[in-house]
């Protein structure tokens, strides 16, 4: 009885616990639901990147400036000369370097003349001494003679004399101090490299590279600037610059123009190494309107004949060919120094200066192969505004100097004469003809082509300028207004 009770009670117990004994199901996945939050959490990642990402490019250069501060780049000017100089004038403006080194070589020339004197003195005083002893031996023994040397004998001696004992060295230091500039000068120019890729017929990429030479004309602390042709350039996919010492860098073109196939280019100091810094030199911008130019000692540096450092020694011979350009008027000067098809460089006075961009284009067919430059005078204005990444305003309009004699003729000065205008110029849009006598620029009055150029560098493209004009009617010449609005040079 007992064990039928306890199983009882068992069973009773074991019926109150029964729903402790119920199995608990999984709770099914819910795949459409589960699709959703992944989708919903990938956006927001993808999101919250695009939101890091913008955050940093637009707060980066504010704390990069914040963190390390960049100077200012500095505005650079090369002053413009209006007055023709004289050479006595140039000589008093010259480096004390190369005073001091005339200086240094002037003592040294008297202390070796000093020497040398004593020298041929001690070495006379000998010879004399010498020829009295033997002299007199040969009159103890040897008659006397009366005959006096014949003049020709005496005439030929003192002829190859004079002909043993004339010097070089005068002409071996005019070469040392053509030398001496030239390796001063060097650390000036560097050489750039336009690196083109082309695509052949079965699209295979291929490289090609061309050079030209460049001068460093400036230093703004963030950029070294230099100055190179611009057509050398066109459709480079990259731009190289080698310095005197061998090291590359990359470069940019900050500005250009189109008239005088000239730009300014940028390497980021960044880029450049301390002792490539300190190997390299800003050259000095001359004069090329001193008077008495022509026939003076100048030096060609740069690609001469389609190879990188070059040097030539020569001479001026000509600086009066006047170059016209639209909106520009420049003086070309030639010398007899033989270049190649299309040389590129500068020419260098004995003051280390440059004086010209040497530019063979303008050559006539007798003198292609002549090495030609346009005087840096004239450039300086232009040089300023691309060293300094402003547009070059363009009207369009070519002008050309009157003289005085022909002006008191026509009675038409003060003015310039327009020998032309570009088609769909602005100065043609707006009625400006061939023929026109340009009066005023502004508030400018216009005696010359530089008094044109200078004003007209001085106005920017977002600023119209009054343009006054004379223009011959039946009896007299009428004067005329237009307000013309200038463009940047190279959409015109």
């Amino acid at each position: 009885m007992s064990d039928e009770k306890n199983e009882e009670m068992l069973h009773e117990a074991a019926s109150d616990f029964e729903f402790l004994q119920e199995k608990i199901k999984e709770r099914p996945i819910n795949k459409k639901k589960l699709l959703k939050r992944t989708i919903i959490t990938a956006s927001m990642a993808v999101l919250f990147g695009l939101l890091a990402c913008l955050s940093f490019l637009l707060l980066e250069p504010v704390l990069n400036n914040w963190l390390y501060p960049e100077e200012e780049p500095e505005i650079v000017t090369f002053p413009q000369e209006k007055n023709e100089m004289r050479p006595e004038d140039m000589l008093t403006e010259g480096t004390t370097t190369g005073q001091e080194e005339t200086e240094a070589y002037d003592e040294t020339k008297e202390n070796t003349s000093s020497k040398e004197q004593e020298t041929s003195s001690a070495q006379m005083t000998e010879m004399v001494s010498e020829n009295s002893s033997e002299s007199a031996e040969t009159a103890e023994t040897e008659p006397k003679s009366s005959e006096p040397p014949k003049p020709e004998e005496s005439a030929a001696g003192m002829e190859t004399a004079s002909v043993e004992s004339e010097p070089l060295e005068p002409y071996q230091m005019q070469y040392e101090e053509l030398y001496k500039v030239y390796r001063e000068i060097a650390s000036s120019m560097v050489t750039v490299t336009a690196v083109h890729a082309d695509v052949d017929w079965f699209n295979n990429t291929d490289q090609s590279e061309g050079t030209t030479a460049g001068v460093i004309i400036a230093n703004n602390n963030r950029e070294l600037l230099i100055l190179s042709r611009k057509s050398s350039l066109d459709n480079a996919q990259a731009i190289r610059v080698s310095f005197c010492d061998g090291v590359e860098a990359d470069a940019v073109i900050k500005q250009y123009d189109e008239n005088t196939d000239l730009a300014v280019l940028a390497v980021d100091l960044k880029y450049i190494a301390s002792d490539t810094l300190s190997a390299v030199t800003v050259a000095t911008l001359g004069s090329s309107i001193i008077s008495g130019i022509t026939g003076t000692p100048v030096i060609a540096v740069g690609n001469l004949f389609g190879y990188k450092d070059t040097v030539c020694y020569g001479m001026i011979t000509s600086k009066n060919n006047v170059v016209t350009m639209a909106d520009s008027e420049y003086k070309l000067m030639t010398t007899d120094i033989y270049a190649g098809t299309n040389p590129s460089g500068i020419l260098v006075d004995m003051n280390r200066e440059v004086i010209g961009i040497i530019d063979n284009s303008h050559n006539h067919e007798d003198t292609k192969n002549l090495l030609s430059a346009v005087g840096i005078t004239e450039l300086k204005g232009l040089i300023t505004k691309l060293s300094n990444g402003e547009d070059i305003p363009y009207l369009g309009i070519y002008v050309q100097d009157i003289s005085e004699q022909t002006g008191r003729e026509l009675n038409i000065l003060p003015g310039v004469y327009i020998v032309d205008i570009d088609m769909d110029s602005p100065a043609m849009l707006k009625g400006i003809q061939k023929g026109d006598i340009l009066v005023r620029a502004g508030t400018q009055q216009i005696n010359s082509a530089a008094d044109y150029m200078n004003v007209l560098r001085n106005v920017h493209v977002e600023n119209s300028i009054d343009i006054v004009v004379r223009r011959a009617s039946v009896n007299a010449y009428e004067e005329m207004h237009f307000m013309i609005q200038p463009v940047r040079q190279n959409e015109g």
